[in-house]
């Protein structure tokens, strides 16, 4: 009951370190285009991408000091790249017959929470500053395009868990915003269990979502789901 009453002071019983990676197994979807352009850029019939492997790393501190919140780690890169004959118009300029492209989506959230409940229930609040950097080129015979986009955008944070057996927690995760028109999400549903020799493994599901409205002068709506796996150390 204290832990309802006071959220904001709420922390781990012992200091802890994880650190760890996984591969996500993530297929895309949806489009985008410039503000100026006349029709949306779809990602599948336009630019030819399918299911990628990608890949992501993650540290979490936690600690039993009150008042200053726990900090988690998430660096996610989404490459893909397409061939294929079509032809769209994009950044002011025809792309048509053999049309190449690849692009680099880096997300890197910095998660600031604080435990409100942490035994067979968990919850966890808090805010997630997320670095998302954008870099693409898409090139046709005498045409081509390139550019890079740079936004940190801030996101509400929450967990909810449960751990029917000790060292095992299933939970759902989510950083969200939403503001004027745009919205970005991630969510994440996984089952993670930490052996007693400081070995964890954890899998599920994730999607993200960029829905943006003129963000650099980009319209977009694009979904990148999937199943992952991965695996961690804990202290």
């Amino acid at each position: 009951m204290a832990a309802l009453v006071t959220p904001f002071t709420a922390t781990a019983d012992t200091l802890s370190l994880s650190v760890g990676g996984g591969i996500w197994n993530e297929s895309p979807s949806g489009n985008f285009q410039k503000t100026t352009d006349p029709a949306a850029v779809n990602v599948e019939t336009d630019l030819f991408w399918d299911e990628e492997a990608q890949g992501y790393i993650f540290a979490t501190l936690e600690h039993p000091i009150p008042i200053i919140p726990n900090i988690r780690l998430i660096h996610t890169t989404i490459d893909h790249d397409g061939n294929g004959t079509t032809s769209f118009s994009f950044d002011g300029q025809t792309f048509s017959g053999v049309v190449d492209n690849d692009i680099s989506i880096q997300t890197t959230d910095l998660i600031a929470y604080y435990e409100i409940l942490d035994n067979v229930v968990s919850i966890d609040l808090g805010l997630n500053i997320r670095n998302l950097k954008i870099d693409y080129t898409i090139t046709s015979a005498g045409s081509t395009t390139t550019d890079s986009i740079s936004e940190t955008i801030p996101m509400i944070y929450a967990l909810v868990g449960a751990s029917p057996w000790p060292n095992l927690i299933i939970s759902g995760e989510i950083s969200y915003i939403t503001f004027e028109d745009n919205t970005v999400s991630d969510f994440t549903a996984k089952i993670a269990y930490t052996t007693d020799f400081f070995v964890g493994f954890e899998a599920g599901y994730r999607k993200q979502t960029f829905e943006l409205d003129d963000a650099s002068d980009t319209d977009a709506d694009l979904d990148f789901d999937g199943v992952f796996a991965g695996a961690y150390l804990k202290f």
